[in-house]
């Protein structure tokens, strides 16, 4: 399940790019198909990064790739392990809402950006989370802990104080996410044996898998309405 659209991002080879909270590589790996980058993916959860490790050694077995290195790191996102100005792109998805010091996590992102480089950094939408948030008293422990809704001005007031700057415009995504979400948090957010919820996760599966065109248009046509997510683009000046 990508969020980040690559298409507004200018990747050249050489780059290099980091995916910080990278979970199971889903960017990493993304980020890897593209021509003589290095890339690498950057979590605190240890077992997450063996799953990332999974899915790029696929990457490479398969020959999806183009022709770059990857590698990844176990990190903090509020002290991150790596020098000032060292990656041309750095993305951030789904992470900010989970750091109690958001500001100290902001700073460390902006920080490892080169001057001229691309932070894209995605979190829930407001709408969405507000409505998770009243269904459930338990949703905001549960999925690693939600701290914080953010409103849109708030994050890019955020990382814009760390010194980048907003370039074009935000968008949306995985509206067709967002009802399962909002399923889960009635039934409960940790229940594992409500039917609906069940039978709603084996389709999110096969689309992510298969990508028909059709759940891809529906996509596109409620996210303006639906996206579970926000996503922003921000450079450094």
């Amino acid at each position: 399940m990508i969020t980040v659209d690559f298409n507004r991002l200018d990747i050249q080879p050489g780059f290099k790019i980091i995916d910080i909270g990278c979970g199971s590589g889903r960017h990493t790996g993304a980020a890897y198909r593209y021509k003589n980058v290095t890339v690498i993916g950057a979590d605190l959860d240890f077992n997450d990064l063996l799953d990332a490790k999974k899915r790029m050694l696929y990457h490479d077995d398969l020959g999806e790739h183009g022709g770059g290195v990857w590698g990844l790191s176990v990190s903090d996102i509020t002290s991150l392990p790596f020098n000032d100005d060292c990656f041309d792109l750095v993305i951030c998805s789904e992470v900010m809402e989970h750091i109690p010091d958001e500001k100290k996590a902001a700073s460390e992102l902006s920080r490892i950006v080169k001057p001229g480089g691309d932070l894209v950094v995605s979190v829930p939408r407001y709408f969405p989370e507000r409505i998770c948030w009243a269904l459930s008293d338990d949703y905001y422990n549960a999925n690693q802990g939600h701290v914080r809704i953010y409103r849109k001005k708030n994050l890019v007031d955020l990382f814009e104080n760390t010194g980048v700057k907003k370039k074009g415009s935000s968008h949306f995504a995985h509206s067709i996410h967002t009802p399962y979400w909002w399923l889960k948090c009635l039934v409960g957010p940790t229940r594992e044996d409500s039917v609906p919820v069940n039978i709603y996760n084996r389709f999110l599966t096969w689309d992510i898998m298969k990508k028909p065109r059709i759940t891809r248009f529906l996509d596109t046509l409620l996210n303006p309405v639906l996206g579970k997510s926000i996503v922003f683009y921000f450079r450094k000046v």
